[in-house]
């Protein structure tokens, strides 16, 4: 038995067998010719061929994968008429006398670089998708066909690496899992497994391929980025274990996709999802939440060498509220600092750095940056429903600080003739024992609460909560943190202000009940627990 390990980017359990997927390798060469005129048309013909066969793709993804994932197809028919692009293949053709195979391979490999080498990880996402495009029109000039896998029943795809529509084109029925060697958690690949909902496993190493053969009987387990090879009778007998329970676990929930969250005896509450970042998007929707009611924004900060500009910004959350579909999306400004450094915020070090420099005190300290992120917030909210959160806020005067800075940017926006929606929700988070206990004279100056547990634990406590010696002491269910969360809820509430719970807590279905009694109006959890929390609130009567 040999054991592949990797990142599990969807979370279950597949057994078949192995087909190593065989991409037709098209060796292109450097050719003069006389007539580039010759080699323009032939490219037209090329490019034509590839629209139609990403046409007739895009089609298929819309049957399995949904509008939203299939929408990759249509950008990949928009770029493949990309004037730069074109330009760039059409002037090596002109300039250098060459054939056309070399000059689209010549700017994909430009233009791969150049995304592969952006901060931005959605962008760097992108140099596949060139590479794709590329190759497609490559294979159309050479007359080659495209990829193919062995097929068995049940096969685990293996490669180096899966393109899109490569993987989009298998065979969804026999499809049991894939496996590659290379690619990334935002890559669309992985979003379009999750969405298909087949385990996958990326970054497998450079050496994978080398250890597995065609037909190999192997184990995936999407949960800990673990395949066996030819497993042994103990080890196929625990993953056969897993994968029934994880299967009939899963089947049980997904009868609630589409089911209220009402309690037998009518009282209702939202069940939104936490996610951080944009890769996460797919898990949200396969799991039927609500909304989202935490949007990590620091992703983009901590996936950069260098502040994030605006652009960048806007359209990390153009996209999260347009897929979002008018589902309401909250977005949590920077939460930088404690135990997520940044080096080019040079931080430098603290003495007790979870109540030093982080969050909201860097936005009002450093107010350049925090007005980026605004601009590109403000700008963003014409494509959803927008809420944006304010992390570790202690006190009145830092709230009316951050809202004076939101409406100078409002006023900056409106100036530039730069459109926003007027009806963006406000909310500050209550993860500090200063936020519940004066949420008395908070609540009249913001649209929501949302309660971070996990910090208001810690603050609460007087706990690291990433001590490990600490464990025994950090009780997540002492009564002081129960009943400042109780207190913020019947501030917010005496103000007309809805209240909602973001922390790791609001997934803790032995405390489902006691949330709804204090009159919590929104839980927001991990995809994964949506229709678990779902399962606990429709099981519930309030009445008794």
């Amino acid at each position: 038995m040999k054991t592949v390990s990797g990142k599990g980017v969807y979370g279950a359990v597949a057994i078949g067998r192995i087909s190593v997927f065989k991409r037709q390798e098209v060796q292109v060469k450097r050719v003069r010719i006389e007539r580039p005129e010759l080699e323009l048309t032939r490219l037209e013909a090329a490019k034509e061929a590839a629209i139609s066969q990403l046409s007739e793709i895009y089609e298929k993804a819309l049957k399995e994968v949904g509008e939203a994932n299939a929408q990759i197809f249509e950008i990949h028919m928009m770029m493949i008429e990309d004037d730069d692009y074109n330009d760039s293949i059409a002037n090596i053709i002109t300039s250098q006398s060459v054939n056309a195979e070399y000059a689209v391979a010549v700017t994909s490999d430009n233009f791969a670089e150049m995304f592969a080498s952006m901060d931005d990880a959605y962008m760097q996402a992108r140099a596949a998708d060139v590479r794709d495009i590329s190759n497609r029109i490559i294979r159309n000039l050479c007359n080659r066909d495209t990829a193919n896998a062995v097929s068995y029943d049940k096969m685990i795809v293996c490669a180096d690496d899966l393109a899109p529509s490569e993987t989009v084109s298998l065979d969804k029925d026999k499809v049991v899992a894939f496996v590659t060697a290379h690619g990334s958690s935002n890559s669309h690949t992985a979003i379009l497994a999750r969405n298909m909902n087949i385990p996958a496993i990326i970054g497998a190493g450079e050496e994978f391929l080398a250890q597995i053969h065609d037909g190999d009987v192997a184990a995936v387990d999407g949960y800990t980025g673990e395949m066996f090879v030819c497993p042994d009778e103990e080890t196929l007998a625990r993953m056969e274990k897993k994968q029934k329970e994880d299967l009939e676990k899963k089947a049980l929930l997904q009868n609630l996709k589409g089911k209220e969250n009402v309690t037998l005896d009518g009282k209702s509450i939202k069940i939104y999802a936490n996610i951080g970042g944009v890769s996460n998007i797919g898990a949200v929707m396969m799991n039927d939440a609500g909304g989202i009611g935490l949007f990590r924004s620091e992703f983009l900060y901590l996936e950069s060498s260098d502040y994030p500009d605006e652009e960048t910004q806007f359209l990390a959350y153009k996209k999260v509220l347009e897929s979002m579909a008018g589902k309401k999306v909250i977005i949590r400004t920077l939460d930088i600092g404690a135990d997520k450094q940044v080096d080019y915020f040079k931080l430098g070090q603290e003495e007790n750095p979870a109540l030093g420099f982080r969050a909201i005190r860097i936005c009002l300290t450093r107010p350049e940056i925090f007005k980026v992120q605004l601009r590109a917030l403000y700008r963003a909210s014409v494509y959803g429903s927008l809420g944006i959160m304010f992390p570790m806020i202690t006190s009145v005067e830092e709230l009316r600080e951050i809202l004076e800075i939101c409406e100078t940017v409002k006023e900056e926006l409106r100036a530039e003739g730069v459109e926003y929606s007027e009806s963006i929700e406000l909310g500050i988070m209550i993860e500090t024992p200063a936020a519940a206990i004066i949420s008395d004279l908070l609540a009249p100056m913001v649209d929501f609460f949302s309660v971070g547990t996990n910090d208001l634990t810690q603050y609460t406590l007087a706990v690291d909560r990433q001590n490990p010696m600490l464990e025994r002491f950090c009780d997540t269910h002492h009564e002081a943190i129960l009943r400042l969360i109780e207190l913020a809820a019947r501030n917010a509430h005496a103000h007309g202000k809805w209240i909602g719970i973001c922390g790791e807590l609001a997934a803790d279905t032995s405390l489902t009940e006691r949330f709804l009694r204090m009159g919590i109006d929104e839980l927001s959890v991990s995809p994964g627990f949506v229709l678990k929390v779902r399962d606990t609130v429709r099981k519930l009567d309030l009445s008794k």
